[in-house]
């Protein structure tokens, strides 16, 4: 009797321990946190009002712009404060951050305690050069777990993924400025900041024709769903809800099935795969 009671506590203890562990993986996979993301182009007043909601800012609220990825962030942070000044009376900074100053504490702490994050157009890869293993990227991380929104427009668009479309082709050396084929190991992608893990972000999808970059993407992760959003559309995520905003119109492809290679000039062929089109106001799930 005494050993059946002892057994019988032991397996209780196993299995709190159990639920609280699987709890907190299930609250790490859960951040508290949306993500407002634009695909570029213009950004007018009504989709930036919905950014402010969405973000649900309070009267102590900040907002910090991240204007690394533009070549002049003095000017992509003046537009945005420009803009914004109109629509909120809460405080805008700009922390323009660089290897040396990724690593002051002050200033990333200000950038977790963000309630409302953006990260400017420009170049995907000079913002995440700045970022990349540094504290700056945590803070963007413990922000959006703890609650913030993150939001960003077009190369702000391409970071939020983990898999990262870089815009580089391997095949390709000379930057043409489009994506002209479909082929396996020829799309360029690196380490994002990881806020999306299951999805990729391509952006300027409609206005720049960018199915073959996405479709590359899915053949390189099949297991990963290809968002394409339009200039002046955003999509926000709340954990694996996604709806649309804006003007135009979001591409999803997923579910790429009967993938083969040739080895011939790197051709590829998928059977069959799932499209699906949404429009403002629409959602839709992604795992």
């Amino acid at each position: 009797m005494k050993n059946q009671f002892h057994f019988t506590f032991s397996f209780e203890k196993i299995i709190l321990i159990l639920l609280f562990v699987s709890s907190g993986i299930l609250q790490a996979q859960n951040p508290k946190g949306k993500l407002f993301i634009i695909g570029g182009g213009d950004r007018s007043d009504e989709l930036m009002k919905q950014v402010l909601a969405v973000a649900e800012l309070g009267k102590k609220d900040y907002i910090v712009i991240l204007p690394m990825s533009s070549e002049e962030p003095d000017s992509s942070f003046i537009f945005f404060k420009t803009q914004m000044v109109k629509l909120t009376q809460n405080p805008i900074v700009m922390l323009n951050f660089n290897k040396e100053t990724a690593q002051n504490k002050k200033l990333t702490d200000s950038v977790q305690k963000a309630k409302l994050i953006f990260i400017s157009g420009g170049d995907q890869t000079r913002f995440m050069s700045v970022v990349h293993n540094t504290p700056v990227k945590t803070a963007i991380v413990k922000a959006y777990e703890n609650g913030s929104t993150i939001s960003g427009t077009s190369a702000g668009a391409a970071v939020m993924s983990e898999k990262m479309i870089t815009g580089n082709q391997k095949l390709q050396k000379e930057y043409s400025g489009t994506f002209d084929n479909i082929r396996y190991d020829n799309l360029e992608t690196s380490e994002g900041l990881g806020l999306l893990k299951t999805a990729v972000i391509d952006q300027h999808f409609l206005k720049r024709n960018r199915y073959n970059r996405l479709l590359s993407a899915l053949v390189e992760f099949p297991s990963l769903t290809g968002i394409g959003i339009d200039e002046a559309t955003a999509i926000i995520v709340r954990n694996n809800q996604v709806e649309v905003a804006g003007e135009s119109e979001v591409i999803v492809v997923r579910n790429p099935k009967g993938i083969q290679k040739s080895k011939k000039n790197n051709l590829i062929s998928i059977e069959n795969l799932q499209m699906s089109i949404y429009t403002p106001g629409q959602k839709f799930n992604i795992k």
